[in-house]
C-alpha cells in the first residue's frame, strides 16, 4: 500500500461557517501549497494557495476594468455617482450609460470571454496539445461560417446560435479527420486548423458578398467580432449558457486532471477517458458557439487565456476557474480599449485579441519548434 503524504491542517469548530484553506504539501509540488477551498460543512474543493490568490488578483482586476468602462470617456459616468448607481436614484444620462450604450455590451464581453477561457482550457486538456484551441483548428471561424449562413442565408429558418454550433462542429469534424491523427501530432493539428479556418472564412465572405449591401454591413463588424450594440437578451444567451455548463465542467474538471496523465493510468483511476474527453470536447465546441452566437469569431482569447493561467500558477491540470477569469479580464480590457484609445475608437474587439494572441501565437510556435514538436 502506497503511503500517502501528511497534510498539514488548520483546525476548527465543526460548525464554523465561511472560507477555509487547508494547507497540504507534498514533495511532487516543489513545496507548493495545496488544499482545499472549503464552504461551509459541506463543499470542499481542491485548490492550491497560489491558484485562490490568483483569482483573487483577476476578480479585483476585472472590477476595476469595468469600473474604467463606466466612468471614462465624455459620456462616463463619475466615480462620484457610484452611491447613487447602487441606490438606484440615477439620472437620464446614467441610465442610458449603464442600460444602453456600455451595461450589456459588458455584460456580453465578461461572458464570452468566460466561455472561450473555458472552451479553449477543455480542448487543449483533452489534446494536451498547447497549440490545440479552438482558434488554432479553425472552430471558431467555423462557428462564424455557420452563423452567417444561418442568419443571412436561412433567416428564421436556422437560429443563429444553432447556426454556430453545426458549423464550429462541422469545422472540428474535418480538423480530426484531416490530420489523419486526430488531435495528436501539434505540427498536423496547425496546419490542417489553418486550412479549416481559412475555408470558413471564404465562406462567410461569400455570404457577405452574396447578400444585399446593408445586411453585409451589419455582417461586417459581427465577423471581426464585436460587443457594439449589443443587448441584454445576448447577455442572458451567454450567461444562461456558461451557467447551464459550468456544473458539466466542474463535475469533468478532476477526471480531466488525472486524463492528462495519460489514457492507461486515467482508465485504471477510473476516469473514463474516452467519456471525459468527448464530453469536454462538446462543452468546448458549444461554448464557443455561443460565444460565437452573441458577438463573432472572437480570435485568440480561448488560446491565450489558459497559457496565461497555467503560466500564473506554474502548475498541472486545466485551470478552468482561472481561464474562464482570465478570458473575462482579456475581454474587458479589449473593449475597453475599443470604446476610448482615441486613435482606434469603435474597433471591434476581436482586432485587439487577434494583435495580443498573434504575438503570443508566433512565440508559442517558435518555442515549439525549437523543442522539435513541430
Amino acid at each position: 500500500m502506497t503511503r500517502q503524504p501528511e497534510t498539514t491542517t488548520d483546525h476548527h469548530e465543526p460548525g464554523a461557517t465561511g472560507t477555509l484553506l487547508e494547507a497540504e504539501r507534498t514533495p511532487e509540488q516543489d513545496g507548493s501549497a495545496r488544499g482545499h477551498l472549503t464552504l461551509g460543512r459541506h463543499v470542499a474543493l481542491p485548490a492550491r494557495r497560489v491558484a485562490v490568490i490568483a483569482a483573487l488578483v483577476l476578480v479585483l482586476l476585472i472590477l476595476a476594468t469595468s469600473v474604467a468602462t463606466f466612468a471614462l470617456g465624455r459620456l462616463g459616468i463619475p466615480l462620484s455617482g457610484v452611491p447613487d448607481l447602487l441606490s438606484g436614484d440615477i439620472g437620464v444620462k446614467e441610465s442610458f450609460v449603464l442600460e444602453r450604450l456600455r451595461g450589456p455590451r459588458l455584460v456580453v464581453g465578461l461572458g464570452v470571454g468566460a466561455a472561450l477561457g473555458l472552451s479553449g482550457a477543455l480542448f487543449q486538456s483533452v489534446t494536451r496539445n498547447p497549440l490545440g484551441s479552438p482558434d488554432i483548428i479553425g472552430l471558431a471561424a467555423g462557428a462564424g461560417a455557420g452563423a452567417a449562413i444561418a442568419a443571412l442565408m436561412l433567416p428564421g429558418i436556422v437560429p443563429v446560435p444553432l447556426g454556430a454550433v453545426l458549423g464550429a462542429t462541422g469545422a472540428m469534424a474535418l480538423v480530426y479527420v484531416s490530420t489523419g491523427s486526430g488531435f495528436r501530432n501539434r505540427g498536423r493539428l496547425v496546419v490542417a486548423g489553418i486550412g479549416v479556418a481559412a475555408l470558413a472564412t471564404a465562406i462567410t465572405q461569400y455570404v457577405v458578398y452574396a447578400v444585399e449591401r446593408d445586411k453585409a454591413s451589419a455582417l461586417t463588424a459581427y465577423i471581426h467580432g464585436s460587443l457594439a450594440t449589443r443587448d441584454w437578451s445576448q447577455a442572458a444567451t451567454i450567461w444562461i449558457i456558461v451557467a447551464a455548463l459550468v456544473p458539466l465542467v466542474a463535475a469533468i474538471s478532476r477526471r480531466l486532471s488525472i486524463c492528462e496523465m495519460g489514457d492507461d493510468l486515467a482508465a485504471g483511476l477510473g476516469a473514463r477517458p474516452g467519456s471525459t474527453k468527448t464530453l469536454a470536447v462538446t462543452l468546448s465546441v458549444i461554448l464557443s458557439a455561443a460565444a460565437v452566437s452573441v458577438a463573432g469569431p472572437i480570435a485568440f482569447v480561448s488560446l491565450t487565456a489558459p497559457q496565461i493561467a497555467k503560466r500564473v500558477t506554474r502548475g498541472t491540470g486545466p485551470h478552468l476557474t482561472l481561464s474562464a477569469l482570465v478570458g473575462m479580464l482579456l475581454m474587458a480590457l479589449a473593449d475597453l480599449a475599443s470604446q476610448q484609445l482615441p486613435l482606434f475608437e469603435e474597433l471591434p474587439v476581436g482586432i485587439y485579441t487577434m494583435g495580443i494572441g498573434g504575438l503570443y501565437l508566433g512565440y508559442l510556435l517558435t518555442r515549439e519548434w525549437r523543442r522539435g514538436t513541430l
